[in-house]
C-alpha cells in the first residue's frame, strides 16, 4: 500500500453505511460485492492511467 488513511468516527460510520448499501445491492453476498468492487477499481485505475499517460503529437 502506498498510503494509509486514518478515519475519524464520523468518516468510519459514513464508510460503513456505504459498504452496507453496496453489499445489500448484492443481496448480502459479501464475496460477490467484493469481486465487483475489485473489477470496478480496476476499471477506474485503467481510466486514471489513460488520462495520466503522456500525449503524443498527432501531426
Amino acid at each position: 500500500m502506498d498510503h494509509i488513511v486514518t478515519l475519524d468516527s464520523r468518516q468510519g460510520a459514513a464508510l460503513q453505511a456505504v459498504a452496507d448499501k453496496f453489499v445489500a445491492i448484492h443481496k448480502g453476498d459479501v464475496m460477490k460485492a467484493l469481486k465487483e468492487m475489485i473489477v470496478l477499481n480496476g476499471r477506474l485505475q485503467d481510466q486514471l492511467n489513460a488520462r495520466s499517460a503522456p500525449r503524443r503529437a498527432t501531426r
